[in-house]
């Protein structure tokens, strides 16, 4: 008797989405609570706590809609074979075209525009009402209708040119692979994140924001010196103008080997009026480069990317599981899209153990800044940044637990105040 893959994928769907959907009505709760937590009693403003509970909430309503309008759609593409119901019809168009379905890369890359397009009608009105409604209403969106629309006009774009030669190459590799296909396959995807990571930064971002190097003052010489203190090879410094979005604020550092450089959002720099609380945050992520965070990061992307192909490798051929899905072939698409759906109970257990090691690598930062001498201006900046971007200040253990990678502020700063231990 055939095993009812299918059903079981979208049984289990529905068990995360009651089991994920509890856990957010524990957050709602949370959110709900009219008082600061005691730890952040006099630390943060009245005022800046019911903002942040007024948005909190706001998200958190929405989230709830999002999330049962996803479900619902994502059980009946799987119920009613939408899937390979898209796949015929792609191939009528191919023919309709004058070209040959029986070629599964233009056969592929059919279904794929008809995916995205669908995603992209589908996805509109929720991106409209988060970006628009929700993020403007409490002061966040900083873009006009036509930036919003020319953004993703320019990602569609993005996709229409790197998606083709990406897709047909990971087809090929999977036709010609042989015995050693799962390695060719993380070779070719660990070269391609290489790519992507030196591009993306040059070629990509610039096309959506504006980069230029940060002015010659206090702040940009503090950064200088707090980098060659630490053997940091900075090469360039730059300010992005984050503001011509929203108002949220970040800042980033990429790069390989002595080729570094440091991204600060000008939403930042607006915030933290103190320049030491500035310095303080880079020194946390500077923190991550010098205890080598980003490099085990990548190391375990690496090692979880293979052990993923591997397990493709070893269900790529298996007919019964393209039929219960709804296909009589077995494109190597619609094996790596099945794949990934038959493995969500891993992924969703590989991504809590994720979850966890980042919280920790955030605790280390943080002590590696204390560390430094910027104990007290980074606690600042944090209760700053809380504050300006009006993040949840309750928060409920097992949803944080489950979701979070950054530890709530209560847990940061309970960590930055405890005292340093002594070595004997």
């Amino acid at each position: 008797m055939e095993f009812p893959y299918m059903e079981a994928v979208l049984g289990f769907m529905i068990l995360m989405y009651i089991f994920e959907t509890y856990l957010d009505m524990r957050q709602h709760s949370a959110l709900r609570l009219p008082t600061l937590p005691k730890p952040l009693l006099g630390v943060v403003s009245q005022e800046k706590f019911e903002k942040s509970r007024a948005y909190s909430l706001d998200k958190s309503r929405f989230h709830f809609v999002h999330e049962a309008f996803t479900i619902a759609m994502d059980s009946s593409i799987l119920y009613f074979g939408a899937l390979p119901w898209c796949w015929k019809k792609s191939a009528d168009l191919l023919i309709s075209m004058g070209l040959n379905p029986e070629n599964e890369i233009l056969h592929t890359l059919a279904f794929l525009a008809g995916v995205m397009l669908w995603s992209q009608i589908i996805d509109l009105p929720f991106s409209l009402y988060s970006t628009f409604v929700i993020e403007a209403r409490h002061g966040f969106n900083k873009q006009t209708i036509w930036l919003f629309f020319r953004d993703m006009f320019k990602s569609m774009c993005l996709s229409l040119v790197l998606g083709p030669p990406i897709v047909s190459a990971i087809i090929v590799i999977v036709q010609k692979g042989g015995p050693y296909l799962a390695i060719y396959l993380w070779a070719f995807v660990f070269v391609l994140s290489l790519v992507m990571m030196t591009l993306y930064p040059v070629l990509i971002a610039p096309l959506f924001n504006k980069f230029t190097p940060l002015p010659d003052g206090d702040l940009r010489q503090k950064i200088e010196m707090l980098a060659a203190s630490l053997k940091f090879p900075l090469k360039k410094l730059f300010v992005v103008d984050g503001s011509t979005r929203s108002s949220h604020s970040n800042a980033y550092m990429y790069g390989f080997f002595n080729n570094k450089r440091i991204v600060l959002y000008d939403t930042l720099i607006q915030q933290c009026k103190n320049g030491e609380e500035v310095v303080a945050v880079i020194a946390h992520e500077l923190g991550h480069w010098k205890l080598n965070h980003t490099m085990y990061s990548f190391i375990a992307v690496q090692v979880l990317t293979f052990l993923q192909f591997g397990g493709y490798t070893l269900v790529r051929n298996s007919k019964d599981l393209f039929l219960s899905f709804g296909f009589e072939t077995q494109p190597v698409l619609i094996g790596l899209i099945i794949f990934q759906h038959t493995v969500i109970p891993l992924q969703h257990l590989v991504s809590f153990v994720l979850n966890l090691v980042s919280r920790a690598f955030e605790f280390q930062a943080d002590a590696f800044a204390k560390k430094l001498g910027y104990g007290a201006p980074l606690r600042a900046g944090l209760v700053k940044l809380q504050e300006e971007n009006l993040s949840a200040m309750n928060t409920d253990p097992w949803y944080s637990a489950y979701h979070y990678s950054h530890p709530p502020l209560v847990e940061r700063l309970a960590a930055l105040d405890a005292p340093d231990k002594k070595e004997d």
